[in-house]
């Protein structure tokens, strides 16, 4: 039998709350044991406890229950009742991504020089709440505090709110909120028997895409289990500092990026609704999100 020494994150970063799961540093190498202990679920959809920037990650995922894809399995000897097709579920569009630049300068933990971190699941209010105050290579102070709600109430809906405050300086801020429905299938091909198997292609293809405004709906499907799913996101910003917007997408990838005058200790609020709807027998018609 193997046996590993066991790697214990130290007690005062993660000290024992009665309800909440609590980070107060950014600790790299337990990114795979945060993610997953900080995962935001309905029962329908499920969030890991990925940082909103996209990264880094040890395996970003945003799963539907229900949503998988076929594959063929192979034996090497036939027999009566094999089972000839597995299921894998697979990823959805990530929606999650909220992206952060102070005068050109990109927000990214592993290379942040933060002054305070604290990221907790809120297992009252079932919200992932993260308050980080990080130090720009120019002095500057930014205030940057987000909730992700996945709800309980109405189980296509999720929401992430994104406050950026420049607490000690004017600055441009640019706040980008993406989606992308290129993400890998499931884990690396491995020898565990306990690990998904992986798809050696792309495993969301485009039916349909559009925007309007601030939204952008992204239509999907998978290959051989013919499942769609529609991922949604609207946006509302509350900021009274002078600011402009922009709307991209294209067939895996959506964006609305929010360019701001920010002035001293103003906040800059951004709200991201986020909807997703699946289904094997509706038509795509049935699915669209006018």
């Amino acid at each position: 039998m193997l046996h590993h020494e066991r790697l214990r994150p130290p007690s005062h970063d993660y000290p024992a709350d009665e309800w909440n799961v609590i980070e107060k540093a950014f600790h790299p190498e337990f990114l795979a044991q945060s993610e997953t202990m900080l995962a935001l679920g309905n029962g329908y959809v499920g969030m890991r406890g990925c940082p909103e920037e996209g990264g880094p990650n040890a395996e970003n995922a945003t799963l539907i229950n229900g949503f998988y894809e076929t594959w063929p399995i192979v034996y090497g000897e036939e027999a009566y009742g094999f089972a000839k097709t597995g299921q894998t579920i697979c990823n959805v569009t990530d929606s999650k991504i909220i992206k952060l630049f102070v005068d050109d300068e990109p927000f990214w933990l592993p290379d942040a020089n933060l002054l305070s971190y604290d990221r907790r699941l809120n297992m009252k209010s079932g919200t992932l709440d993260r308050e980080i105050l990080w130090e720009t290579p120019a002095g500057k102070q930014v205030s940057i505090r987000s909730r992700r709600l996945v709800s309980l109430e109405n189980r296509h809906v999720a929401a992430i709110s994104y406050c950026v405050t420049v607490l000690n300086a004017n600055a441009f801020v640019v706040v980008s909120s993406e989606m992308n429905a290129d993400q890998p299938g499931s884990r690396i091909d491995s020898d565990d028997p306990r690990l998904a198997k992986a798809f050696s292609g792309r495993v969301l293809h485009l039916r349909a895409s559009y925007s309007r405004g601030r939204r952008i709906v992204l239509c999907h499907a998978t290959e051989k289990s013919r499942l769609m799913v529609v991922c949604a996101t609207d946006h509302a910003l509350e900021c009274s500092c002078p600011h402009v917007d922009k709307t991209v997408y294209a067939d895996d990838f959506g964006q609305v990026a929010f360019t701001i005058e920010a002035r001293q200790a103003c906040p800059i609020q951004l709200t991201k609704y986020i909807v997703y709807h699946t289904s094997n027998t509706v038509a795509l018609s049935g699915l669209w999100i006018a």
